[in-house]
Formats: C-alpha cells, sequence, structure tokens
C-alpha cells in the first residue's frame, strides 16, 4: 500500500462536476437488461463498482457497450437471462451483490457470486432470508458470507416482507425479485430508504404502487412486469459531492459550484445537516431529470456550528457521516451523533475508524456504541498527522483527505487506492477546485 498525504491547498473556486450517482448507475444497467430493446444511458459512474454489474449482467445475456461518453444496452428481456458460464465477481460492490441476488432469485438459473476479501466479510443473510422464503436457495460461506452459490426458482413465490432493518438494498432485491414473480410482492418500510428502485421501476414503465399505512410505506409491484427500455441521464452522486461540499464549507475564502447534483429527498439529509451547522448553500436551477431532483449547488466558506444531529435523518445519509465527521471536528461547539450501529458493519466499523482517525490529527472525539461525539476546534484547522489507517474503506480515505485540505500540516492517510474504486476522479477535482 502506498500512502499519500493531503495538505492546504487554499480556496475552493469555479465549477466542478461530480461523477454519476453510484446507485442509479448500478439500476441504469440492470434494468436496462432486463428491458427489451436498447436503452442509452449518459454520465454512467464508470468506476470498478460499476463495472462489476455491466460485467455481471454480460455474463447472463445482455449486450453493454460504450458509445462516445454513453452507455449502450440492448437488454435480454424479464424471464429470460442466461445461465452465466462463471462465477460473477462482484469485486468490492454489496450494491451489485445484493441486487444480482434478487435478479437472478426469480430466475430458473444457478451462479456463484464472489467478491473481494473486504466485500466477503459482509454479511448477506439480509438478503437471503427474504429472498429464500421466495423460494431461492443459498449456500454461503459461513456467517452468510462470500463466496457464495444460489440457484433461482422460476416461478417465485411473490411475499410481503417487511423490512427488519433500513436498507434500501434489501428492498431493492425484494421488488427486483418479484418483477418476474407471478402475483404481487410487497416490501414493508418501517423507516424510508433511498426510493431510486420505484423511481427508476417507474421509468421504464413498470407500475409501481407506493402508499403509506400506519406511518410505514408499503411498495408493492405485481409480476412478471415487461420493462419498456428508455435514455438515462445518471445525476452527480450526492455522497460524491457531499466530499467537496464539506471542503468548500470548511476551507476559508472557497466559493464553488458543483454542477448536476441528485438531490433525491431520501438521499440529501447531508445538506440539510450542513445547513443546520450554518453552512452557506444554494441550489441553482433545480430541474428533474429521469424522475430524480436535481440542482447546481454553490457552496462558500461560512463559521459551522456545533448540532444534535436528529438519528432519524441518519437512513437520508448514512454514507455522508465520514465527512460530516470532518465538518464537526472544525465547528464551533459539540456535534452529538447517535443511532448510527449501521456504520460499524459498511466496508469498515466507520465510527471506529473515523474516531481513531481524526483523534490522531487532532480532533476531540468520544466514541459511543451508536454514534460519535465531537467537540469542535471553533473554526482553528486541525494540527494534521498521520498516518490514519483506512481499513482500504473509500469513504474514510477521502474524508480524510478533506480533513487534510482543512489542516495546518497535512494529513496522511495509508492507502489512497481505495479511493479509485469509488470516485476515480477525486483528487484530480480536488486540484481543479483548488488550483
Amino acid at each position: 500500500m502506498t500512502s499519500h498525504r493531503f495538505s492546504a491547498q487554499g480556496p475552493l473556486t469555479g465549477r466542478i462536476r461530480v461523477p454519476g450517482d453510484k446507485s442509479i448507475s448500478h439500476r441504469s444497467l440492470m434494468f436496462g437488461a432486463l428491458a427489451v430493446g436498447r436503452s442509452r444511458i449518459s454520465g454512467l459512474l464508470e468506476g470498478e463498482d460499476v463495472l462489476a454489474t455491466a460485467a455481471a449482467l454480460r455474463a447472463m445475456g445482455a449486450v453493454i457497450e460504450k458509445d462516445g461518453d454513453d452507455w449502450i444496452v440492448d437488454g435480454v428481456g424479464v424471464g429470460t437471462l442466461l445461465q452465466p458460464g462463471q462465477a460473477l465477481d462482484m469485486g468490492n460492490s454489496g450494491t451489485s451483490t445484493r441486487l444480482l441476488m434478487g435478479l437472478v432469485a426469480s430466475h430458473g438459473i444457478t451462479t456463484s457470486f464472489v467478491g473481494d476479501e473486504s466485500l466477503s466479510k459482509r454479511p448477506m443473510g439480509r438478503v437471503i432470508d427474504p429472498l429464500s422464503m421466495m423460494g431461492a436457495g443459498f449456500t454461503p460461506s459461513p456467517g452468510g458470507r462470500l463466496p457464495l452459490m444460489m440457484e433461482g426458482m422460476q416461478p417465485a413465490v411473490p411475499i410481503t416482507y417487511r423490512l427488519p432493518v433500513a436498507s434500501a438494498q434489501v428492498k431493492s432485491a425484494v421488488l427486483l425479485a418479484g418483477l418476474n414473480t407471478p402475483g404481487t410482492t410487497t416490501v414493508i418500510e418501517p423507516v424510508p430508504t433511498r426510493d431510486h428502485t420505484e423511481r427508476m421501476l417507474r421509468g421504464f414503465g413498470v407500475d409501481v404502487q407506493v402508499e403509506e399505512r400506519d406511518g410505514e410505506r408499503v411498495i408493492s409491484i405485481t409480476g412478471p412486469c415487461d420493462l419498456t427500455p428508455c435514455d438515462i441521464t445518471v445525476p452527480g452522486d450526492p455522497s460524491s459531492a457531499a466530499f467537496f461540499a464539506v471542503a468548500a464549507s470548511i476551507v476559508p475564502g472557497s466559493d464553488l459550484i458543483i454542477e448536476n447534483v441528485g438531490l433525491n429527498p431520501t438521499r440529501n439529509g447531508i445538506f440539510e445537516v450542513l445547513g443546520q451547522m450554518g453552512a452557506s448553500i444554494e441550489y441553482l436551477d433545480a430541474r428533474e431529470v429521469g424522475g430524480e431532483p436535481v440542482a447546481d449547488l454553490r457552496v462558500r466558506h461560512a463559521p459551522l456550528k456545533g448540532v444534535e444531529v436528529d438519528p432519524a435523518i441518519a437512513p437520508r445519509m448514512i454514507d455522508e457521516f465520514p465527512v460530516l465527521f470532518v465538518a464537526a471536528a472544525v465547528a464551533d461547539g459539540t456535534t452529538v451523533t447517535s443511532g448510527l450501529e449501521e456504520l460499524r458493519v459498511k466496508e469498515s466499523d466507520r465510527l471506529a475508524a473515523m474516531a481513531a482517525s481524526l483523534s490522531l490529527v487532532g480532533a476531540d472525539i468520544e466514541e459511543r456504541e451508536d454514534g460519535l461525539v465531537i467537540h469542535g476546534s471553533g473554526g482553528t484547522a486541525l494540527p494534521g498527522g498521520g498516518p490514519v489507517a483506512t481499513h482500504l474503506d473509500h469513504r474514510i480515505a477521502m474524508s480524510m483527505a478533506i480533513a487534510g485540505h482543512a489542516s495546518r500540516d497535512g494529513v496522511e492517510i495509508d492507502s489512497a487506492e481505495p479511493i479509485a474504486t469509488s470516485f476515480p476522479n477525486f483528487n484530480e477535482l480536488l486540484k481543479d477546485a483548488t488550483s
């Protein structure tokens, strides 16, 4: 592993455009592969995770090719996925794995899923449970992990499933299985999670029923469904934009426009919390693209203050807490976060990793079982230091890179390699914004 130092380069200014949203990129390929005919996708995130989804779909019969800056998908249709010739290699992508397991569950094919060392530590039981109820068979590694052999069932059995934990991936896996299942498949969400699957399935012509019942969201589809091909522009990833929004907020003199940011209400929690902390964020040219709300964000440096983050917002920004912790570390006053147990089972234990990393570079942090309490520096730059352990987790690496930009002596991280997985041009955009 090669360590990398990030240090203050001055204010962030000008205009940047972050890569396409990863969640929407995965789904646009999958739904294109399930439509009969040709879909065109522009703005696809070309990170390793999304390319793993493309490779798996090709192995099951879809034709997916790059055409200039766009991607063309010639789909095979629901119900006609082919038996892949070898194991589906998911790399580091939990989203690819869980959603594709849903896809395979209601098709008469057998396949094995494999992943890298980090993905192979992540439990898949939360999707195995409902998909088994629908008739799919699983032979996972111990602890419900990869490598995992899976046998789909055609026809599968429709189920009504209440999510035991808030998870868009589990919801999506069940709905994807429902596309080729005769009858009505229903998912009940006690806590709303990101709704890209529902929005995009409608875009591909599927009748997705969503209603509120006793304060819960009830989402149903009646299969088998036919998907109509469509052209998609993928909005910029709000998680990627969050790193730059925090950097511009905490680096003095910054005035940055981040173009084409997806602001899906299930994903915009970070911008709401930054607003509560006193960040200066303007939403320019608000518009709708492919069923998703989008705007250009103008973010200027502003003194931030500590806040108590409402745990109810956590599902809307679960991946953005590491970079929020960085903003809190230089805010005025104390920031309290809670209800974040989910962060302990991400690519790393993100609570422990961020507490250790920020403490190492001079922040004042208390780690609790379900969150961090951060006593801010009152606007003073963190001293810096390192090397901090990223645990090969891209969000830890990028969050600490941002901390480096707002530090006195720079922050060294033990490896910058994980950044390439999810955000290949992160360093380049940081340089563009600070040059």
